[in-house]
């Protein structure tokens, strides 16, 4: 697995990254331990969790694993944001949350330090200024080696590195967004911002729930019995059946499908080779539950698409952008 720079920083990653929100959930213990050293054999290094998942449970099944091994060879990031209890300030990023949140995730991974620290949305009741100077201090206590955000819009992201840059903090050096081939959207503001100005991209759902996974055909009148978007149903999660189950939908699959066919790979791993292919695009996350799934997506890494079977699915998966960007778009003739 080749190793690719975060951003423009001078951090070295695995171009995939393994997520574990499944861990302590979906996957007991010794099923995430088997798949964190199936993911390290394989030459992966970067491994991302957060507070939330399991609330706690998941960073203290990381934490156990990581106790045994050599601490510097690997790239650790969570993040922080959501409910971690009842109290009033135990949700949000205020200082207070903050200061509080990166002790007891450190706690909980058994580790002095976090490698990457992401903010896992944005809070509007919180200054920006109150969170990035406090992410700053982090950093500069050598609690916290670099930061990152994850789930904001294209403005909100601008805005902060703009706000760091002018007051000397630390900047964010990535973004992790919804980013796949039925999730283009992240292309209008998000991408062009994280091109600009240096920030690696870390895809979250890669496979869009299990939709990109192969699973899914024209011809199913409802998901298979206790898969995620089964789950989705009965959840009320974004990637459930009847949000989906649309002509563009199947449009993307059937030409997933063929370059599947045509390079004798899993529609899973052209779907994630795709996504390594895109600007800034540093590490896609792999989201599974079982040894099977991670070593099918691992396939995803070691080879790449033609620039024909890009271009294809590109074309396949586009969707229209709605005002300004269309606008904008077309105004570049006049020149």
């Amino acid at each position: 697995m080749q190793q690719r720079f975060l951003g423009k920083t001078g951090l070295k990653v695995s171009e995939l990254c393994l997520g574990t929100m499944t861990f302590a959930r979906e996957t007991d213990e010794a099923t995430s331990h088997q798949m964190l050293d199936q993911f390290v054999a394989s030459g992966g290094t970067f491994i991302d969790t957060a507070d939330v998942y399991g609330g706690g449970d998941c960073e203290e099944v990381v934490g156990r694993w990581l106790k045994r091994q050599t601490r510097d060879d690997l790239v650790i990031a969570t993040k922080v944001r959501f409910p971690m209890g009842e109290g009033a300030n135990q949700v949000g990023l205020s200082r207070k949350h903050l200061l509080a949140s990166v002790e007891a995730s450190l706690r909980r991974l058994q580790t002095d330090y976090l490698d990457l620290y992401q903010v896992h949305c944005w809070d509007a009741r919180t200054p920006l200024e109150e969170t990035l100077s406090t992410l700053d201090l982090l950093v500069q206590r050598g609690l916290v080696r670099y930061i990152g955000v994850s789930n904001f819009s294209g403005w909100q992201l601008q805005k902060a590195v703009d706000l760091s840059r002018r007051h000397g903090w630390e900047v964010f050096c990535c973004l992790q967004p919804q980013y796949n081939l039925l999730c283009r959207s992240t292309e209008w503001e998000l991408l062009p911002v994280c091109v600009n100005e240096g920030l690696g991209v870390m895809p979250w759902s890669p496979l869009r729930g299990g939709w990109l996974s192969g699973k899914y055909r024209r011809d199913m009148a409802q998901p298979p019995k206790g898969s995620r978007v089964a789950k989705a149903d009965e959840e009320g999660w974004s990637e459930n059946w009847s949000n989906h189950n649309t002509d563009y939908t199947w449009r993307v699959l059937d030409a997933l499908f063929a370059v599947s066919r045509e390079c004798g790979k899993t529609p899973s791993q052209v779907a994630i080779n795709w996504l390594l292919q895109q600007p800034a695009v540093t590490a896609p996350i792999l989201g599974v539950r079982t040894r099977e799934q991670l070593e099918a997506n691992l396939g995803a890494s070691g080879w790449t698409l033609s620039a024909a079977h890009t271009a294809y699915l590109t074309a396949a998966s586009a969707v229209n952008a709605p005002y300004p960007y269309d606008f904008i778009a077309d105004a570049q003739q006049w020149r």
